[in-house]
């Protein structure tokens, strides 16, 4: 009898060719997640699951899943599962970390970019019939070039930012809890404290994980520090800011702009005063967004999901200490 599975959402044609032929598999076919009484309903026979970001994966459910295996998440980050509560009851958890490195930090530095110098403002600006003339004081944003990058967090993906900074001269500084001195000499950045790294940097990008400790860490104290012509992009997670102190920021010209591939909650209301800000950019979460990451990330879900159901070690285990059974 093939293991039964439940998969959140529709994967690109690669994944689905993983799991199809040995597994019964039940594919969500709908663009939002399963509601949670359905998917509770779900997973009473499941033999294994595969997640997405939007899935709340907790006791609750597992306790509703006596026969679960394994929990496939399709993501990097897994603050959507108590991972805890799964290793206590043997259940295997998975993530797809690295393959979207490039790809996330490729965007995160095209945020930087964009709000640099107002590609979004300049778009609106034209669509509605604002541009009359070439002007020298029209939109004027800041160089990127020979600027101050100020990174929170120096995980995979602030290294490539790193990395991608200093192809335009930019000075870079870090802060993360786990200082990295052959990345600073590897990459020719400078390790500083929290405080001197937002104090200094010309633009801030955050690169963290969503913790208790990270949870509003970009907060109403944290902005006030930056400069007044700083520009702050956040691509790791939504909570991490504190979009009521940054509403205010932006809006006092505290700081002059940010760039949100994330937000608090996903998606942002249509009434949220950040959408009213010209020095804003709101992106719906597609940093990871290309083709061929987005159809590496489902692959190794799939992967994941597929070992843990035949009680093997899963390739990117987030739980490895979890004994796997068949």
């Amino acid at each position: 009898m093939k293991p039964k599975v439940f998969v959140t959402r529709m994967l690109p044609q690669k994944a689905l060719d993983l799991i199809l032929p040995v597994c019964d598999a039940e594919i969500w076919q709908e663009e939002l997640p399963p509601p949670r009484d359905l998917l509770l309903s779900k997973v009473r026979d499941l033999d294994g699951l595969l997640s997405l970001l939007t899935d709340k994966i907790d006791a609750t459910l597992m306790d509703a899943a006596p026969k679960l295996k394994v929990v496939s998440n399709c993501a990097v980050g897994f603050d959507n599962i108590d991972v805890p509560a799964a290793t206590q009851r043997g259940i295997a958890v998975g993530n797809t970390p690295g393959v979207l490195t490039e790809t996330t930090a490729d965007f995160a530095f095209t945020l930087l970019m964009a709000a640099a110098r107002r590609v979004v403002e300049g778009d609106r600006y034209t669509r509605a019939g604002k541009w009359k003339t070439w002007g020298l004081t029209v939109l004027l944003g800041q160089d990127i070039h020979g600027a101050t990058l100020g990174l929170i967090g120096l995980g995979r993906i602030g290294a490539a930012m790193a990395k991608r900074a200093k192809g335009f001269d930019m000075r870079v500084m870090y802060y993360d809890p786990f200082r990295r001195e052959d990345l600073e000499k590897e990459l020719g950045i400078t390790y500083s404290d929290l405080d001197t790294v937002v104090r200094q940097a010309d633009f801030v990008s955050v690169h963290v994980p969503l913790t208790n400790e990270t949870r509003k860490l970009v907060n109403q104290d944290l902005l006030s520090k930056m400069k007044q012509t700083a520009i702050i992009v956040n691509t790791s997670r939504g909570p991490v800011v504190d979009q009521a102190a940054l509403y205010a920021a932006l809006r006092d010209g505290v700081i002059a702009g940010a760039a949100l591939d994330v937000t608090d909650p996903e998606p942002i209301a249509l009434n949220d005063p950040l959408l009213t800000l010209e020095n804003c950019i709101v992106a719906p979460h597609i940093a990871s967004a290309s083709v061929t990451t987005r159809t590496k990330m489902a692959t190794m879900a799939a992967e994941n999901l597929l070992a843990g159901l035949r009680g093997e070690k899963l390739p990117t285990p987030v739980n490895p200490e979890v004994k796997q059974r068949n």
